[in-house]
Order: structure tokens, then sequence, then C-alpha cells
């Protein structure tokens, strides 16, 4: 595991290694082995696509930060900041992405739109992503400890070619939400016709 890097850019106002603390204390054990493997994904796949590895590394560790949260958090948070209130409808596998990404905000002090965005987006997508979304909204799927069917070939479309993986993960789970009858939350349909119809994914 490249635990090397040395965090200059005060993105996150402290060390990697500071950060890794926060993030053990936050999270159970396997949750937190998850991150560790998603960072380490984040930064290959961001050497393969020219994008700063520490914008990596810390979008790839801090995903998943509200995880855990308690719903009540999340309820309180759309209240607090006004977020749309069709959020209510859902719950954790949404929230601690699309609210989530607050409290990455607010209590670890990471004020870079693009990984905020990265947080945000990194379960349903957007319509935009950037480079960094993209690269997180993939390691979160392919890191190396995922095992279902199809995650090999996600895998090499991703190695190949970012934005055809990111076409491949929407595909996938919507068919996996539609085939068990799953609530589907609207940006998933919007990822879907802006990344797979605009796509050569077959």
């Amino acid at each position: 595991m490249d635990n090397t890097i040395v965090y200059t850019q005060n993105i996150f106002p402290f060390s990697r290694e500071e950060l890794v603390i926060r993030l053990k204390n936050a999270l159970t054990k396997s949750r937190f082995e998850h991150v560790l493997r998603v960072e380490q994904m984040a930064i290959k796949l961001a050497k393969l696509n020219d994008v700063d590895v520490e914008l990596a590394s810390i979008g790839g560790l801090v995903h998943d930060y509200a995880k855990q949260r308690p719903d009540d958090d999340f309820i309180n948070a759309i209240h607090k900041y006004h977020l749309d209130s069709n959020l209510l409808n859902y719950g954790n596998a949404i929230w601690h992405g699309e609210v989530g990404f607050l409290f990455v905000q607010h209590e670890l002090g990471i004020q870079n739109v693009d990984v905020l965005n990265a947080v945000k987006h990194h379960t349903v997508g957007a319509k935009y992503m950037s480079k960094l979304e993209q690269i997180v909204y993939m390691a979160d799927y392919i890191e190396m400890g995922r095992d279902f069917p199809g995650v090999d070939e996600a895998r090499e479309i991703t190695y190949k070619n970012l934005e055809l993986g990111v076409a491949y993960q929407t595909k996938h789970t919507l068919e996996y939400l539609i085939l068990n009858n799953k609530n589907v939350y609207p940006k998933t349909i919007d990822t879907y016709n802006q990344w797979v119809l605009n796509s050569n994914l077959k």
C-alpha cells in the first residue's frame, strides 16, 4: 500500500496520517479498510488520467466518512441546510453521499469543491462529473475488495477509458435496482441519460 503521499496543498488542513486517524475513529473496521482500498484505487486511476493524486487520495478516503452516522444526523442536516425534501424519502445509501459531503466540509474542514462533489456524487453520480468525481465514483465500485459478477470487466474498461467505466457502473447499478424492485433516486436516471446514452458501451 502506498502511504508515502504527503499532503502539501492544504485541501485537508492536516496530514494524511491525521485524516486516516479521523476516519478510523468514525468507521467500523471493515468500512475503514474499504476506504483505504478506495484511496489506493483512486490514486491508480488518477495516475492513469493525469489527475492530482493528493485530491484522489483525499476523495477516496473521505467518500464514506458519513456512512455510519445515525439517520437523525442526516434528517437534521436536510432541514438545517434546506436540502431537497425528497431526500427524506430515501435512506443512508443515498444520504451518506448526497448529504454526507456536508459533514466532510464542516467537520473535516475540507472546502475543495471538487472533493466535496466527489463525495456527494460517489453513489448516484451526476449529469456532469469532473475527472476526480468520476475517479471516486469508479474507485468505490472496483476497489480490490469488490467481488461481484462483472467487476473484472468493469476494472478492465475503467483502466482503458474512465468515462466508459462510469457508463458501465451506471447501467449495471440501474439494472440491479430495477431487477430488485428498489427505489431509484431521480439523479440516477439523470446520470444514466447523460453517461450511458451518450457512450459507446455495448
